[in-house]
């Protein structure tokens, strides 16, 4: 925790609080200071729980915007084991309360800004992840200072101080073990930017992990025996692959977060790993199908009260599977939970010690149950002795296995039992007690305790059950406070917030409710966490509710433990009668039943024995009814004579706290007890010492003085009519407070509601607006739609038209190339119709090597022959000029369309003309230059 600002820490010299604050109101804290004159802004989530510039951006906006401010009266503690308390001006009622210890930062606005009169403290809200900032503003601004100064002296352990100044307190072998449980919680990335626990193989107990995802390991420590010491941070979180790893070999983690949880239980730890790194590649790699790997982890604490950091070491097994694999989910178990014994001694008072130091302690030793039960079994098999350092701690309720596996034979019996009891439930088979006492086979048990509890038939207590859990009981903060000492050696229950632990809550909870007048005692969870094991919630409670009235268990706890001091008198007979030794050892000593027994009737031995005994002692219990417990205790004692008669009183009380129940973990020894607990035939020597008890009961109080009966009875009433204003007190509370929530609810509700009708009128006009241009669009569409038909159509037109162009174009290309064609091959045809030209030119319009000259060169003169040549090569000239034109005529026929059209006809027919001109006064010049055609012609030719 910080405390910023200059000015709050030149202010902490003084002391005297400003008159104008009324700290002299009275509040629950004894030690407090109350400060009046106060509002209440609001509060906000954020990210960064100690950081003052968001603290400070927060208190601006709050500020600002506040609509509604509350005025408030602050409590403030003047320890850390205090809470901070808001309260009603008016009626001095709580409104509100932040214990101290889930305060993480307090801040207050800078002078010369408009926020110089308001401070804040940011708070864990609900678990380690959720901070909130609550806003408040003094209106007198002095006191802003004088109110920081309060929560510094909370935050400096002030509650510690005297005590530091006295000697620490001598430990003694029963107080210097401090029982730590350390659980562990893997999480893994699961894609949608959240982290999910990660499933435990149910066989191997290994966690399955996926290769290659981010992942998160989250440790709870919770300390479950002794004085309560304080965890003040995590010096560190480290992780290695493998099992037996040095320190060197350990890799540190990232730290996320710290702190202690809602409840102020455990203290939670978060660490993010990322198992691509180098070092961790062993605990990336897929695992071989049906082996496993061990990793280490362990986390270092600095606790106030010790010297030094102590570490808590845990090795898990693990196994990375396929990334194809499917994790299905176990019911409960996500997490590794781990016992820690830590062993401690006072600092020497010789040794020197820093004036503000805690440190009480020093570490002797930090050994895990897993040690111990690995030293046990290799120092001895068998069971140790009373001396021996194992019976230093008790054993944890919920200890044991309980196997499942049952002989064929012994099935088969009760496999027959069970059809002929279902056939007529209302009476027992005669076979039936002599089998119970061998022990029910624990396959069988939910559905034998129910039929011997005569649960068959509850259907009204099961919906009756549905209806409880549903409301408020006025013991919920003892039930709460139970659960997590319930059962912690059992996976199922040592869960923080598991499905075990919420089931044993709820079914609790219907029964304080179900029963008014007792309500929840200490000591029913034991009770219906054993049923829980063996059934679902809804028959467990019926059957609780068949123990608890009709097998006479309530009776114990009404009247003021009337009928339970009956029991204590019952016992002492009976030891008197069967152990009389003893009973005169425990008379010389001045140990009474109670002392050791109380625990025995009021839980039926499931608080602290092993669970294969708890079970048989439930199961002749339901048999035989509430005299079992004698039975069982008598045997107990029995059997431990000759130990108890050399204890003085402490050593004997230690020995039924500790040895007692360690002795029966074993199965063989168990069955020994119950055996003798059966033989034994107490039940027509209850009710004579019954009577007895009455009958002294009665000359007490007849001998006793009536003025002294009346005062006796008055105290009773006293203390019942001081219970019930307490009650009252408390409900009247609870209804304040309730009024004052609800109206807080109503008015949230009402603003909402005028929010949900403003966003409901603005919803409505932009639904008209987008209906009117839904209208708009679909008008234009329907206009673009005519403009793209009238479009296609006259594109489909004009394709048509240029169709019958481009066929027309075809046809007079075709003419035009037939003409050309025609054009070029007239003037060869005549020139081969002419015998003198045939002879002078090829078909392909070439001239020939005249051999009719060679002939005819004595007739022929040379001019003749030179005027022919002559010719010829005009001839030729004129047939390449022609030859050049009509390509040149080809070319433009790919001149566009119009002018193919219009021109083309019009420029051959100028050329044919033109060609056939040239052609006629070539042939014509011909004929007159050749003789035979002079001669021809002058014939008449």
């Amino acid at each position: 925790m910080h405390l910023v600002n200059d000015d709050f820490y030149s202010f902490l010299s003084t002391t005297a609080p400003p008159s104008d604050l009324s700290p002299g109101t009275p509040v629950p804290d004894e030690d407090s200071v109350v400060f009046s004159k106060l509002t209440y802004l609001g509060c906000a989530s954020v990210n960064a729980p100690r950081s003052e510039v968001e603290a400070l951006r927060m208190v601006s906006i709050l500020r600002s915007q506040c609509q509604m401010p509350l005025d408030i009266t602050l409590s403030v503690p003047g320890v850390s084991e205090g809470t901070v308390r808001l309260l009603d001006p008016q009626t001095s009622t709580e409104i509100s309360n932040y214990p101290i210890y889930k305060i993480l930062f307090c801040v207050r606005g800078h002078d010369g800004t408009p926020e110089s009169d308001c401070f804040a403290f940011t708070e864990s809200h609900y678990n380690s992840e959720i901070f909130r900032i609550h806003v408040f503003r003094c209106e007198i601004q002095e006191a802003v200072s004088r109110i920081l100064y309060s929560f510094a002296t909370a935050f400096r352990r002030s509650a510690n101080k005297a005590s530091l100044t006295a000697k620490a307190p001598p430990l003694t072998p029963d107080t210097d073990v401090f029982t730590f449980t350390v659980s562990l919680e893997i999480k893994e990335d699961d894609g949608k930017g959240t982290f999910s626990a990660v499933s435990k193989d149910k066989d191997r107990q290994s966690f399955k992990l996926r290769p290659g995802m981010d992942k998160k390991i989250v440790i709870y420590v919770q300390q479950t025996s002794n004085k309560e010491l304080a965890i003040e941070r995590c010096f560190g979180l480290l992780l290695s692959p493998g099992k037996n790893v040095k320190n060197s070999d350990m890799h540190l983690l990232d730290l996320e977060s710290m702190g202690k949880s809602s409840d102020g239980k455990s203290y939670i730890i978060t660490g993010s790993w990322n198992p691509n790194t180098p070092q961790f590649q062993a605990v990336n790699e897929e695992t071989p199908k049906d082996k496993f790997m061990y990793m280490t982890t362990a986390v270092d604490l600095v606790i106030t009260e010790v010297e030094e950091p102590v570490r808590f070491l845990l090795e898990t097994r693990v196994r990375v599977c396929s990334p194809n694999d499917r994790l299905f989910w176990p019911f409960s178990k996500r997490s590794y939970t781990e016992t820690f014994y830590l062993k401690l001694r006072p600092v020497s008072t010789s040794s020197e010690r820093k004036s503000n130091s805690d440190t009480l302690y020093e570490v002797v030793s930090v050994e895990s149950e897993t040690e111990r039960e690995r030293r046990k079994t290799t120092a001895s098999p068998g069971i140790l002795s009373s001396g021996s350092h194992d019976n230093d701690e008790p054993l944890l309720s919920g200890s044991g296995d309980v196997s499942k596996e049952c002989g064929e034979k012994i099935l088969e019996t009760w496999g027959d039992l069970l059809s002929k009891w279902h056939l007529n439930l209302a009476v027992r088979p005669k076979q039936l007690p002599a089998l119970v006492r061998s022990g029910v086979p624990e396959a069988l048990r939910g559905e034998v305790w129910q039929l011997l509890a005569g649960c068959h038939n509850n259907d009204h207590l099961v919906e009756e059950y549905r209806t409880l859990i549903t409301k408020e009981s006025p013991q919920d903060s003892a039930i709460t406070r139970d659960i997590n000492r319930t059962f912690p050696a059992h996976d199922y229950f040592k869960d923080t917030g598991g499905d075990g632990q919420d089931s044993l809550y709820k079914i609790c909870k219907a029964y304080s409710v179900y029963d008014e007048e007792i309500g929840y005692c200490q000591g029913q969870s034991f009770l219906a966490a054993v049923l829980l094991l063996h059934m679902p919630e809804e028959q467990a409670f019926s059957v609780l509710v068949k123990i608890m009235f009709e097998y006479g268990l309530r009776e114990l706890f009404k009247q003021n433990f009337e009928d339970l001091h009956c029991k204590f008198f019952q016992l002492e007979r009976l030891m008197q009668e069967y152990i009389p030794d003893l009973y005169a050892h425990f008379l010389n000593l001045g140990l009474e039943a109670h002392m050791y027994a109380s625990q025995w009737f009021l839980t039926l031995f499931t608080a602290k024995f092993p669970l294969y005994m708890v079970f048989h002692i439930i199961d002749l219990l339901l048999c035989e009814g509430i005299s079992v417990i004698f039975n069982v205790a008598l045997a107990l004692l029995k059997t431990s004579k000759d130990d108890l008669l050399q204890t003085d009183f402490e050593g004997a009380l230690k020995f039924f706290r500790v040895p007692v129940p360690k002795r029966y973990r074993s199965e063989e020894n168990a069955k020994k007890l119950m055996e003798l607990a059966c033989s034994m035939k107490v039940t027509k020597k209850l009710k004579k010492y019954e009577k007895e008890y009455h009958t002294i009961r009665e000359q007490q109080e007849q001998q006793e003085a009536p003025i002294e009966r009346y005062e006796r009875e008055n105290r009773r009433l006293q203390e019942a009519n001081m219970r019930l204003e307490q009650e009252n007190d408390d409900l009247a509370h609870e209804l304040v407070s309730s009024k004052i929530a609800l109206r807080k609810d109503l008015d949230n509700a009402e603003e909402k509601a005028d929010a949900l009708n403003k966003e409901l009128l603005i919803t409505k006009q932009k639904l008209v607006e987008s209906e009117d241009e839904k209208r708009r669009l679909e008008e234009e569409s329907a206009q673009l739609k005519e403009m793209c038909r009238r479009e296609l159509d006259k594109s489909e037109s004009e394709i048509k038209k240029n169709g019958s162009i481009i066929g027309e174009y075809k046809q007079v290309n075709t003419h035009t190339h037939t003409h050309t064609h025609a054009l070029t091959h007239s003037p060869l045809m005549k020139v081969e119709g002419c015998e003198k030209c045939s002879i002078l030119f090829s078909k392909e319009g070439r001239l020939k090597v005249l051999s009719a000259s060679k002939e005819g060169s004595e007739e022929d003169t040379d001019e003749e022959k030179e005027a022919l040549k002559n010719q010829l090569r005009e001839m030729e000239l004129e047939l390449a000029q022609t030859k050049l034109q009509l390509v040149e005529a080809e070319c433009k026929i790919q001149v566009p369309q119009l002018l193919n059209t219009y021109l083309i006809p019009d420029i051959t027919t100028h050329y044919m003309k033109m060609y056939t001109s040239r052609c006629l006064k070539w042939i014509k010049t011909f004929h007159q230059s050749c003789p035979k055609t002079k001669i021809r012609g002058s014939t008449g030719h």
